[in-house]
């Protein structure tokens, strides 16, 4: 197993998440098993409670070591083969007394999985102050200075900057942070994140760390990056556009949407369609807001009635439920596509509980007791638009994090009404996707499809989405579902 560990100095949010994505990209181009793991150093009990305003962490674990062995080897690929290069992003600043443990937890690792097999690359920036046009490489000197001293020695120093490295600032860097100038990546704002690994194909990323870790890498011409090419060409040539509402809980922060909207672009790059993401905050759809923000609510409505579709994604707790409801409501009766991404709670003291607790969750805990990871939806009718859209497959594995569910005794009263629940799990006792006759486009479904949405795979439910919205769902579905390459 080869391992690759990105960190990052200077500022926070530099792109050691698009850096780490597109060395995996690169890698797997080259007929390689890659896998990815995340970790953010943020302190808390439990993740499942962390607000997305505060922060999302995807793990914690205290043998981080054992843990990073043990998940490099969990195959990612559909042909269940083990991984053979683990690329793994560790979050914050170098310097962060959080990424403290991780940092050291990472310079005995390199000695214990052997240095051929282990190499660091460190994402740094390098201002450009305007009054000056100079790029200046002390922040990149200092940051590399301390990592030197945690104990990590950087193997790639990869340049954020806002225009192309010149040759005196490379070597300046080569020079006084003890790399050589091929060493020096230089990655500088480009039109598409999506641009990135060809930037560093370029720069010959592939060849170092196929040296510097003794990797097998194919020689023949690489069909993965000629397509991933053909699709930045294509993200750059976008006339038509489509827009989408967004309405959700946490709409003040875009990052808390980061895989919805990038599940989002996926699918209407494949339509070749530019996407415009309008965000409404679902509290104020409320009628209470009338009264109160009378502007924020007309506003609000003003943008969910001038959209071409309609996304609700996943989120707990009371607040903004009744706006999400009024969305649903009036894409249901005004024919709009819509998409529901995962359930929400209700009033515990309802009458008539659609939604309600699963069994195995304990309401006095939180975060852990959730369902989650990958489950089977097993799709029990065939004319499904969803089904169709996967592929008629009469099966999928989603990834869910949940609390709740649809009453599965409530079942039958929806159906007689047009509301079919198409897919459950396997036991047959949870209601997984629904759809509703005599609509372009109307699919909920409990899992988080978004998670599993890649740049040249976009996620059926997003992409039918985006299609319905384009007004090319049925044509699609004609063809059998098969977008063109180009």
């Amino acid at each position: 197993m080869k391992y690759i560990l990105v960190t990052g100095g200077v500022i926070s949010g530099i792109g050691k998440g698009i850096i780490a994505s597109s060395v995996g990209t690169i890698l797997k181009s080259c007929g390689l098993h890659v896998t990815a793991i995340k970790i953010d150093p943020y302190i808390n009990i439990d993740a499942g409670t962390f607000s997305p305003y505060e922060h999302v962490v995807p793990h914690i674990t205290d043998a981080i070591q054992e843990w990073v062995v043990k998940q490099a080897k969990v195959p990612v690929d559909d042909d269940d083969v083990e991984p053979q290069v683990c690329v793994i992003e560790l979050g914050g600043t170098v310097g962060d007394i959080e990424s403290m443990p991780f940092i050291e937890a990472f310079r005995q690792f390199q000695f214990k999985v052997k240095r051929e097999n282990f190499c660091n690359i460190h994402v740094s920036l390098i201002p450009q102050p305007s009054a000056t046009g100079e790029q200046k490489t002390k922040p990149t000197q200092n940051s590399v200075r301390e990592l030197r001293g945690l104990g990590l020695s950087p193997d790639l120093i990869m340049c954020r900057c806002s225009t192309a490295l010149e040759n005196s600032v490379k070597e300046k860097i080569s020079m006084f942070c003890h790399v050589e100038p091929e060493q020096v990546i230089c990655v500088h704002d480009v039109s598409s994140i999506y641009r990135v690994p060809l930037l560093l194909e370029d720069q010959g990323v592939v060849s170092y760390l196929s040296r510097r870790l003794n990797m097998p890498i194919e020689t023949r011409p690489r069909r993965m990056l000629t397509k991933w090419k053909e699709m930045s060409d294509r993200s750059d040539r976008l006339l038509e556009h489509c827009s989408i509402a967004l309405v959700g809980k946490y709409t003040k922060f875009s990052d808390s949407y980061a895989s919805v909207i990038k599940a989002l672009e996926h699918s209407a790059l494949a339509i070749s369609h530019k996407l415009e993401v309008k965000y409404i905050d679902s509290a104020y759809l409320e009628p209470c807001t009338l009264q109160e923000e009378p502007v924020k609510y007309h506003e609000a409505w003003q943008k969910l009635c001038s959209s071409d579709g309609i996304l609700v994604p996943g989120g707990f707790g009371v607040r903004g439920t009744e706006g999400k409801i009024h969305a649903i409501n009036w894409a249901r009766k005004q024919k709009k596509p819509f998409l529901d991404a995962n359930s929400t709670e209700f009033d515990p003291e309802s009458k008539y509980p659609v939604v309600i607790d699963m069994p195995e969750h304990n309401p006095g805990q939180m975060g852990g007791t959730m369902r989650l990871g990958k489950r089977r939806t097993i799709f029990k009718t065939s004319n499904s638009v969803l089904r169709k859209l996967y592929g008629d497959t009469e099966y999928v594995d989603e990834r869910h994090r949940h609390r709740f569910e649809v009453n599965p005794e409530l079942k039958s009263h929806f159906e007689e009404k047009g509301f079919r629940f198409v897919g459950q799990d396997v036991e047959g006792e949870r209601m997984e996707v629904i759809e509703l006759d005599d609509h372009p486009y109307f699919i909920g479904v409990q899992y988080h499809p978004e998670f599993t949405s890649r740049p040249i795979k976009p996620s059926p439910p997003y992409l039918g989405l985006l299609l319905a919205a384009a007004g090319k769902l049925q044509s699609c579905l004609q063809k059998g579902c098969r977008l063109s390459p180009r």
